[in-house]
């Protein structure tokens, strides 16, 4: 049994016009556009995801589509109501070095609403790289706020980035990286004096 608690999205108990599940929902068709070979979805959540990759554009040249997280309900309500014929969910730790052993290694990596979540972001960052195949793409996203050291008033956030500091972090670890910026079901690449606060960025090895 897997309850909602307002931070998980879990599309089956939510209303369709819930904004929060809007939104996460557009990002995945955004991620959709970039998908190919083996994908993970890092921190999956409940497999919704999986199923908006699988049915996107690119759905063609996709050969397998993995989530992974680490709440064993969470997983097997993946495994119960978003079962597709590539799609396979395991249970793991974002943070876990040994993942590429079980794993192997992705052509794309897709981590949303994650990073701000983990006190470690320096080695979640890495690990990703690590999963990556040394053409990988990573399509990662995270809300906006007044910086990595300040307090977050979210419970369920360790700290929110500002643009800045998102930036700089992939910079250092890839070798291109493409900023969008979200404000509703809205991504795209930055207008200026146009207020955001979520960031999506597209990153390559």
């Amino acid at each position: 049994m897997v309850d909602y608690t307002g931070e998980r999205v879990i599309p089956k108990l939510m209303n369709r016009e819930n904004g929060l599940l809007i939104e996460h929902i557009a990002r995945y068709k955004f991620a959709s556009n970039f998908t190919w070979g083996r994908v993970l979805d890092i921190a999956c959540g409940v497999g919704y995801g999986s199923e908006i990759i699988l049915k996107g554009p690119s759905r063609w040249l996709i050969k397998e589509m993995v989530g992974v997280d680490n709440d064993l309900a969470t997983i097997e309500y993946a495994r119960n109501y978003y079962s597709l014929p590539l799609a396979k969910y395991v249970l793991g730790d974002a943070l876990d070095p040994n993942l590429k052993k079980s794993l192997g290694g992705f052509d794309v990596i897709i981590s949303f609403e994650t990073i701000e979540h983990l006190e470690q972001d320096e080695a979640f960052i890495h690990n990703l790289k690590s999963l990556l195949n040394d053409d990988g793409q990573l399509i990662i996203s995270t809300p906006l706020g007044q910086g990595r050291e300040y307090p977050c008033i979210c419970p369920f956030h360790y700290f929110q980035y500002t643009m800045e500091e998102f930036e700089d972090l992939l910079k250092r670890n890839f070798r291109e990286v493409d900023i969008y910026l979200q404000k509703g079901i809205i991504i795209e690449k930055p207008i200026p004096d146009k207020k955001y606060y979520l960031a999506v960025a597209v990153c390559k090895q």
